[in-house]
């Protein structure tokens, strides 16, 4: 099998697997291995000779990744071994079965088909026109009831024009029992045993009030999985966009060793082992494993593949109020009122489908919003910003231009048959513009121009809903898989990529209308691996009940693992009306959360913040106004994101990888380094950990040997507090040190990477010398503001004298408490 190998950069080899229909016979597939630089391998596997190209995934890869060459180090009887260039690595690949064993330093991390469940269902002509060199017995059964080339889901049939094409693969993890992320679902932090159950389903489907500890899949889906043990983290990422399902299965197993007094004595112990096996129901098998050995090396590997957190401009940081849905322009200035009333800070409103004339996106109801120019201008005066929607569905109207334009353009997804495929949605019947198109996708984001989007001015930003996509009375609420995409792909091969390609067109629009200056904001609820690069995902339909708060930590942990880091959860719950302690508890949680917005049903009661009495009128304002102090810090973790692919919001186990008790926490978590945040019911003793300080009133700590930067007082808005001085919050370790950092720029513009304009400040406290220097020499910003104030928690006694210096930064008119 391998005695011709020929090694540059990437091992080809070729594979002959029984395929079983209704006979077996031998399908020729193309094998290829290579490493790309940064621990990362690659297999692919494709039919050697397909009747038709099959479908590979598009764009979420930020460049085609450069290999490195493998070394041939063992050739004989079948068996081939690989090593890396440090020589790390080695890759074994057996002929006969056929299996992949990953090596580090000699320990095997991971095999693949080790349980022989590698499976690839090869492309079929029709019946009718079969070729002569098929077995001539292959179509004499009933291919209709076996599902092969046309399958009924209730009333709605699905027919496969190429007949069944899934593949499949196991991967067994070494030593690991500890398996997190593929999102999106309503469970918890570890990833559980399915042998007795439902595989886990990566499958984008619009669920309206999903259920929680549900291994269904809902509006995202980023097919990467992490596992993790003590001494290493490491990931497998299968890039598909069809149908998807993960199975999962730990077990322990005898390992043999030798004992230290005698060699020659084997012992046995048991050491757990994690099969994962992949299903798809269509495209190629195409499988990164980042071999990390860090979980911080396994986000950078990830990032290196497709791409890191956008960074959001400043005001998407602060706090959202949106509702389906605030009236007219006289309700926005009443809620916007209602803020400055209540002295409640507040960045965004939000306003939801209603605003539309009759749910014609990129239109106002020339009723209820009849000068939207001129309350955006109100909006502006006060520093606030519009966020609309704008849904993936066009209403089916010839007058109405967008339509219009798209059908003219043949811009639309078309059904089996040829013709534009309608279906039921807001606006009733509705067409569905085909986002795969690259064309479409340049059109859709001219159409964010200002003289092309009437009413729309730069403080108006953009929320992309609905686009798994949804459809009303379709199967499973969504497109049919035999709707047909740009160049004549199956709806079936890109339908996880649906809502990634309409965040992406919507995100390039708004940048564009900026002449490429300002960045954009966007909100998506359909997303995919790599829409980290376009804007923010929030958990979706959610409702106003504690369980749904509690699985919220857990949902966000794993998107953010997945290089989503900006992320949130409707505050209050989207579906139905929670009671006071609730909507306050929940409150004080999206304080401490990437993406901060509070929505509800349009039949749900109005929930502004100040309509539940007073005291706790008071107790949501302490916690919005917190978040807005803490900007400057959550601002440099989004930094971090963006250059660095740091999770803003983190499981515990990635900053204590080595403590197995934090293996399965998942109602606390980490922002950054330096801040946890808690649920009032944990129990994990921190102290065991290293030491840590309370920060507020809310169970959040800050931990020792940090510093973390703040803004002395909150604003009305993130715009009312740019020259608001600083604050430095100091909590020692157990040697009296710490050191933290502040990240700065303009706050909405992309001059921070043309011009290099920012400032990345690095805080020390070490010898009670407070010092302050910069993080990269590069970035020059000017700035009025000084740090006023500096906090210093954990002495245990008054110093005698405390210095502060700087290099290349004003620290003047500080003042120093101990606490």
């Amino acid at each position: 099998m391998f005695g011709d190998v020929e090694l540059k950069s990437t091992l080809v080899f070729f594979l002959s697997l029984p395929v079983h229909l209704f006979v077996c016979f031998q399908v020729l597939l193309q094998v290829e291995i290579c490493e790309i630089e940064g621990n990362i391998f690659r297999l692919k596997i494709d039919e050697a000779s397909p009747l038709r190209a099959r479908y590979k995934v598009r764009d979420v890869l930020i460049k085609e990744p450069s290999t490195q060459r493998l070394f041939v180090s063992q050739n004989e009887a079948g068996i081939l071994v690989l090593s890396s260039v440090n020589e790390d690595y080695k890759l074994k690949v057996t002929a006969n079965p056929f299996q992949i064993e990953l090596q580090s330093k000699g320990e095997t991390v991971l095999s693949m088909n080790s349980n022989g469940l590698l499976y690839f269902e090869h492309l079929q002509p029709p019946p009718s026109d079969s070729p002569k060199n098929m077995p001539s017995d292959i179509f004499m059964l009933n291919t209709e009831d076996l599902g092969l080339w046309q399958e009924k889901f209730g009333s709605f049939l699905d027919i496969k024009a190429h007949g069944p094409s899934s593949v499949g693969m196991d991967f067994s993890l070494h030593a690991y029992d500890h398996v997190y992320g593929i999102p999106q679902h309503a469970e918890g932090l570890l990833l559980k045993n399915t042998s007795d159950g439902d595989a886990y389903r990566l499958y984008n489907l619009d669920i309206f009030g999903h259920k929680i500890h549900d291994k269904i899949g809902i509006y995202g889906s980023v097919p990467l999985l992490l596992a993790h043990k003590p001494n290493r983290t490491t990931g497998i990422f299968w890039l598909n966009s069809s149908e998807t399902l993960v199975d999962i299965s730990t077990k322990a197993v005898a390992e043999h060793g030798l004992s230290g007094s005698a060699a020659e004595t084997a012992k046995q112990r048991a050491v757990p082992l994690t099969d994962v096996r992949w299903m798809s129901e269509s495209g190629i098998i195409d499988v990164f494993l980042l071999m990390g050995p860090t979980a911080f090396d396994i986000f950078k590997q990830f990032a290196q593949l497709t791409g890191t957190q956008a960074l959001p401009p400043l005001f998407s940081l602060g706090y959202h109020q949106c509702r389906w849905n605030y009236e007219d322009e006289q309700d926005v200035k009443a809620v916007d009122a209602g803020f400055d009333e209540h002295d409640i800070p507040y960045d965004v409103i939000w306003l939801d489908i209603e605003h539309t004339d009759g749910k014609r996106y990129f239109t106002w109801d020339k009723k209820k919003f009849q000068n939207p120019k001129k309350m955006q201008e109100h909006l502006r005066k006060k520093k606030r910003k519009l966020v609309v929607i704008i849904d993936p569905h066009i209403k089916v109207d010839p007058m109405y231009t967008l339509y219009s334009q798209a059908k003219d353009k043949g811009y639309f997804v078309k059904d089996r048959n040829g013709k534009d495929f309608e279906g039921i949605c807001w606006p009733g019947s509705s067409c569905y513009l085909d986002f795969t198109n690259p064309e479409v996708r340049k059109w859709y984001a001219d159409q964010f121009a200002f003289k092309t989007y009437k009413g729309s001015t730069n403080i108006l930003f953009v929320w992309n809903d609905m686009n798994e996509p949804s459809v009303f009375k379709g199967a499973e609420l969504t497109m049919q898989k035999d709707a047909v995409h740009y160049n004549n792909w199956e709806h079936r091969e890109v339908h996880n990529l649906y809502g990634f390609y309409q965040q992406m067109a919507t995100a390039e629009g708004l940048i564009k209308r900026s002449s490429g200056k300002e960045r954009p904001f966007v909100l998506t609820r359909s997303f995919f691996a790599g829409s980290q690069k376009y804007g923010a995902v929030w958990t979706g339909d959610n409702t106003a009940d504690w369980s749904y708060l509690k699985i919220s930590i857990p949902m966000l942990l794993t998107i953010s693992m997945a290089g989503i880091s900006f992320c949130g959860a409707d505050v209050g719950g989207f579906i139905g009306d929670p009671e006071p302690e609730l909507l306050v508890r929940w409150y004080q949680a999206g304080a401490y959360q990437p993406f901060f917005r509070g929505h509800s049903n349009m039949e749900s009661k109005r929930r502004e913040p100040w309509l539940f009495g007073e005291k706790n009128t008071q107790i949501i304002r302490e916690a919005i106004r917190a978040r807005y102090v803490l900007l400057p810090y959550l601002y440099t973790l989004f930094y971090r994101a963006h250059t660095a692919a740091e999770p803003v919001m983190r499981p515990l186990w990635i900053e204590f990888p080595g403590n197995i008790e934090t293996f399965g926490v998942e109602n606390e978590y980490m922002l950054g380094k330096q801040v946890s945040s808690h649920s009032l019911e944990s129990e994990l003793n921190f102290e065991t950990i290293l030491p840590w300080l309370c920060f507020s009133q809310i169970p959040v700590f800050q931990r020792g040997g940090t510093v973390i930067p703040l803004k002395t007082t909150a604003g009305k808005s993130t715009e009312w507090m740019i020259d608001t001085s600083y604050e430095l919050h100091v909590a020692l370790d157990t040697e009296a040190c710490a050191i933290g950092e502040l990240y700065i720029d303009d706050g909405h513009s992309f001059q921070y990477l043309h011009k290099k304009q920012f400032l990345y400040r690095k805080f020390t406290f070490h010898n009670n010398i407070l010092s302050s220097s910069c993080r990269d020499e590069s970035g020059q910003y000017q700035t009025t503001c000084v740090v006023e104030r500096v906090i210093v928690l954990g002495f245990g006694q008054q110093p005698t004298f405390v210095t502060a210096c700087s290099k290349g930064n004003d620290l003047t008119s500080i003042l120093i408490q101990y606490f």
